[in-house]
């Protein structure tokens, strides 16, 4: 495999932190959504069938892989070590690992076992073994995307196997996001970072406006964020139905 470069320092790139606080608060704003219609508190919506919900899923998980992708960009070009890997991908598998328990005890027959952060915990090993392979990666991308419409099985439609993502149906589950096609999404997320740094870094290092500071601020703590913000939206709609009865 390829070695990154030599690392010239680790700055934070406030740009790339205020683009993955804008995919999580999007996020945030669309499970808002879903929460209130899950307790009735809006016209009933159908987020599993209506294209106004799926597709909106569908771009604000490749906003949040794509983002994920020019991480570990970042990371590669900074020489990023092993050990600080791990840490941080314990952090994320954990977490995974929460949100499987919380959604289990809302949506015990559809609870998410393999979502967004489940995925990104697989998909950052893979993307730190692959990073090396640099302009591959644009091609690898789309092969990752387009194999699950043309290589289907019902081998990988149970619980176990479906988080590769040849699957012949849907889940039944709150959230899922497999290996195949969203691993091509960080490919290309890894692919378009590596270029940019190589010959558009001012992209990435260039201020940002004042009025969005507090964007990149917030990106800082997407993980966090991710974790907390679902149970005090739950809460607070929970509390407005107590004293609103």
């Amino acid at each position: 495999m390829t070695k990154p470069p030599a690392a010239v320092g680790h700055p934070r790139y406030d740009r790339l932190d205020a683009l993955r606080a804008a995919a999580i608060l999007w996020m945030a704003v669309f499970h808002f959504c879903f929460d209130l219609n899950h307790f009735r508190l809006i016209e009933r919506q159908n987020f599993y069938a209506d294209p106004f919900w799926t597709v909106q899923r569908t771009l604000i998980v490749s906003l949040f892989l794509f983002c994920a992708g020019l991480g570990q960009a970042v990371a590669w070009q900074q020489q990023q070590s092993w050990q600080r890997f791990w840490r941080r991908w314990a952090q994320i598998a954990g977490c995974a690992l929460l949100v499987s328990l919380g959604s289990y005890l809302m949506f015990p027959r559809s609870f998410i076992y393999f979502g967004v952060l489940h995925g990104i915990a697989v998909m950052l090993v893979i993307v730190r073994l692959t990073a090396g392979w640099r302009h591959w990666l644009w091609p690898l991308g789309l092969v990752a995307i387009v194999l699950p419409h043309l290589v289907q099985h019902p081998f990988f439609d149970t619980r176990w196997t479906s988080w590769v993502g040849l699957i012949t149906r849907k889940p039944v589950t709150e959230d899922h996001v497999p290996v195949l096609p969203w691993l091509g999404v960080m490919w290309w997320g890894v692919a378009a970072g590596q270029w940019v740094l190589a010959h558009r870094r001012e992209w990435l290092t260039g201020a940002l406006p004042r009025a969005l500071r507090p964007l990149a601020t917030l990106g800082r703590w997407s993980l966090s964020f991710y974790m907390v913000h679902q149970p005090v939206l739950i809460g607070l709609l929970m509390a407005w139905l107590a004293l609103s009865r």
